[in-house]
């Protein structure tokens, strides 16, 4: 016998070997090995008003798993309506037909039609990697910028390098780029720099790491603007989400560095990482997002551009905390150093300051000396980026012995000061 079990991803078919005889409880165990669809999170109906915002109160549940099929009238073909919390991915059988989207070509959208384009927004339980393990060199310098000399003032953010290791996925960074940007209480702007990146990432490259994620600060004094608290603003969210699918990897983390007050009365940096829900990057993707913020909105709040489904309610204003994932933090010593100026900042990098590096690095191999992130991008200006560049941090990665005409080329740049 062929149940058709509809729900908000469309019409799907349960076989039942027993027929008519057997129970909702087996139609339920079924419905979790041929769907997907774990046990505690289904609700059954014969009514398909299960389905509508608001009116699951007034929808007849099956709720004696006792009961038999035959005993509620259902039969070869009949529809159950389905009701379920969380996501799952989908596999429709192969050559079926894609659905045409309700009102194309002038036809009435349905019943059907309309649960079937709802979407809903709940919690993920858990993020795609285990944790996150910062540098501790690069985390520290990152954010005694930010506090020794902005003050946590403006905003400042970063794109953070490093790899993906080991069965649960643990995200390790190992350096962190920070980009040509602009910031203020409210707003980071990133005026990103296609050459410099193309560096950075022939860099990345050779050193054996990827971007795996971003990372910003919050000005003190932004939450003071506003009623209540909040882990990231709606600004925060939507520049987060847009750079999470620009990635293309699912363990990509997003990371904070914030001043709050501890018991003391002292202040205290924290650094926190989250990763955005599957379901805020796959609205983002379909451009459900509101891009426009307005100075008066509330920055607890993302707005949809159309209603979607939160805890049984439609709305077009979702809380941003619905889209967060906490990742584990925890730190490392790298093989790089981070005492190099960093690119980008108030004040400018020049070959002056590779001399002082040297200078004071000296007794140490020469590979030890250049094992510096934001040194290698200096270099990486005046040496050729498909030969130079692979050659320089092939040595850095493997902390084998720099040739001596690299040597003497770097002693020579930095004898130009």
């Amino acid at each position: 016998m062929i149940v058709r079990v509809r729900s908000r991803d469309g019409l799907e078919r349960v076989t039942v070997s027993a027929g008519v005889s057997a129970t909702i409880a087996e139609l339920k165990s079924l419905i979790e090995s041929q769907i997907g669809v774990p046990i505690a999170n289904q609700i059954l109906s014969l009514d398909q008003n299960l389905l509508l915002p608001k009116a699951l109160d007034r929808a007849a549940v099956l709720s004696q798993p006792e009961a038999t099929l035959i005993s509620l009238g259902i039969g070869h073909g009949s529809v159950v309506f389905l009701l379920y919390d969380g996501e799952r991915s989908v596999n429709r059988p192969r050559g079926a037909a894609a659905v045409t989207p309700a009102g194309s070509f002038g036809r009435k959208m349905t019943m059907d039609d309309l649960i079937a384009r709802q979407v809903r927004i709940t919690r993920q339980e858990a993020p795609h990697c285990d944790a996150v393990s910062f540098d501790r060199g690069a985390a520290d310098q990152f954010q005694r910028y930010v506090n020794e000399t902005l003050a946590f003032s403006v905003k400042r953010g970063g794109f953070m390098y490093g790899r993906v290791t080991g069965e649960e996925k643990k995200v390790e960074v190992e350096f962190i780029y920070e980009p040509p940007q602009q910031g203020t209480v409210e707003n980071l702007y990133l005026l990103r720099d296609p050459e410099e990146e193309a560096l950075v990432e022939a860099i990345a490259a050779g050193l054996g790491v990827i971007r795996v994620g971003f990372i910003f600060t919050q000005a003190v004094g932004a939450k003071e603007l506003v009623e209540g608290e909040y882990t990231v603003s709606a600004r925060e969210l939507l520049q987060a989400v847009e750079l999470h699918a620009e990635s293309g990897i699912e363990e990509w983390v997003t990371a904070i560095v914030k001043m709050e007050v501890n018991e003391e009365g002292g202040a205290d940096v924290h650094f926190e990482a989250f990763q955005l829900s599957d379901i805020c990057v796959r609205l983002f993707k379909e451009g459900l997002f509101v891009a426009e913020i307005e100075d008066e909105s509330d920055p607890k709040l993302s707005k949809m551009k159309k209603d979607v489904i939160v805890g049984g309610k439609d709305t077009r204003d979702v809380d941003n905390d619905f889209f967060l994932v906490l990742v584990k933090i925890s730190d490392h010593q790298g093989l790089l150093s981070s005492s190099f100026p960093v690119e980008n900042r108030i004040t400018t990098v020049t070959t002056r300051a590779l001399r002082s590096h040297l200078d004071r690095a000296k007794g140490q191999a020469f590979v030890k000396r250049i094992s510096d992130f934001h040194l290698l991008l200096m270099l990486a200006r005046y040496l050729d980026a498909n030969s130079d560049v692979p050659a320089l941090t092939e040595c850095v990665r493997m902390q084998t012995q720099v040739p001596e005409g690299y040597q003497l080329l770097i002693e020579s740049l930095a004898s130009t000061s």
